[in-house]
């Protein structure tokens, strides 16, 4: 059984630029280089990710906008 090859987050205005190389797989749900992404190469995804708020709290869930603390 092969190892899964680790996604690459990378940010929007550089996946606009490295498009033209890269196919969808859905199997994935990550961009692959195309011809020789099916086994080797780079596992890529759009980073999406929010930039975390900042918090002073024991625990993350209660640092959001509008909770009640405690």
């Amino acid at each position: 059984m092969r190892v899964p090859r680790h996604r690459r987050y990378v940010r929007p205005y550089a996946f606009a630029l490295l498009r033209a190389l890269l196919r969808y797989s859905a199997t994935r749900d990550a961009y692959v280089l195309r011809i020789i992404g099916r086994r080797f190469g780079l596992v890529l995804r759009v980073d999406r990710r929010a930039a975390r708020m900042p918090f002073d709290g024991p625990d993350r869930r209660r640092a959001g906008p509008g909770r009640a603390a405690g």
